[in-house]
């Protein structure tokens, strides 16, 4: 057998820095500045101050722009749309978002499955989001027959009347009258004439589990939705999209939205899309901030925090006289 050669060893002396190049500090472009620090306020400034007391840097920045970008679409009367997710209307924020709804400041609003599921059983009781774990132990989980009732009446009269799901839904709200209707997105949406579109995904709901849905009604009422949506994205030139709290379904919506408005001829080129979550996933990313637009902003943070920020800050920067 013949004998392998030991491996050789290099060895390495300490680099020499006697001719390192150097240059004065004073030469250097800066990433940070003090220019661009935080200004500490107090609470007699008033929200304007705090705004302009933020850093100019990373998210807080962006925040700034996003806010000035409403605003600015506000003003020009360009689309806001606002698409969201479950945890939105779990989190207790429906309010916030209605009233700049009725400021007519959001122009549009989109929400999957879950998210108007949710908004119909706060209009109705004033309460939802049940113990999971605890109701998939006996398989009760997802079995309360209102939800199921309603949303079947509503997607029926939604292809009927050539509406979608989401302003079948809002009708039926208002016709219920029940006590919290007043906390409905989609209620208000149908009040105000305002495009609320629902997008459901056969199976991920609860509401799917039940005898006397028809899969056929959902799924067409929400293609009615989406088409009414596509309509919206028509004329997002020089307007906002902000997805918030959705990690897929709404993401990829807009993506097909988009392609078809594109298809169909129509400019939807500048806009600004946002992404706004706890956490920040591949399809928002991608298909949200990435593929469509020429900019995009990703913010990370709790809804329950950022969402009434946000909103502050739009009013803020609006001012009393253009409330």
């Amino acid at each position: 057998m013949t004998k392998q050669a030991e491996p050789r060893v290099k060895s390495f002396k300490p680099i020499d820095l006697h001719n390192v190049k150097t240059y004065s500090i004073k030469e250097r472009e800066n990433l940070s500045h003090v220019d661009l620090f935080a200004k500490p306020v107090v609470p007699v400034d008033g929200i304007s101050a705090f705004f302009d007391s933020l850093p100019e840097i990373l998210a807080s920045a962006q925040l700034r722009k996003v806010i000035d970008a409403i605003v600015q679409a506000y003003r020009h009367e360009r689309p806001v749309v606002m698409a969201i997710g479950a945890h939105v209307v779990k989190c207790g924020l429906s309010p916030l978002i209605i009233d700049l709804m009725k400021r007519r400041i959001i122009t549009a609003i989109a929400m999957n499955g879950a998210t108007a599921i949710h908004d119909y059983e706060i209009s109705l009781i004033g309460a939802t989001s049940e113990d999971v774990a605890a109701g998939l132990k006996d398989g009760s989980f997802g079995m309360v027959k209102e939800t199921a009732a309603a949303f079947q009446v509503a997607s029926s009269r939604g292809i009927k009347e050539y509406i979608g799901l989401g302003r079948a839904m809002g009708n039926r709200i208002i016709e219920e009258n029940s006590m919290y209707q007043d906390l409905s997105i989609l209620a208000w949406g149908a009040r105000l004439n305002m495009p609320a579109t629902v997008h459901v995904a056969l199976g991920t709901d609860t509401i799917h589990m039940h005898p006397n849905i028809s899969g056929h009604d959902l799924g067409e009422a929400s293609h009615i939705d989406f088409k009414i949506l596509s309509s919206v994205v028509s004329e997002l030139e020089g307007g906002v999209w902000l997805n918030i709290g959705s990690a897929v379904i709404m993401p990829e919506v807009f993506l097909k939205a988009i392609s078809l408005v594109r298809n169909l001829g129509h400019k939807a080129e500048n806009f600004l899309t946002v992404n706004m979550d706890m956490i920040q996933h591949y399809r928002p990313q991608t298909n949200v901030l990435k593929r469509p637009a020429q900019q995009g902003y990703a913010i990370t943070g709790h809804h329950e925090i950022m969402i009434p920020l946000l909103r502050i800050g739009i009013l803020s920067k609006l001012g009393a006289g253009d409330e």
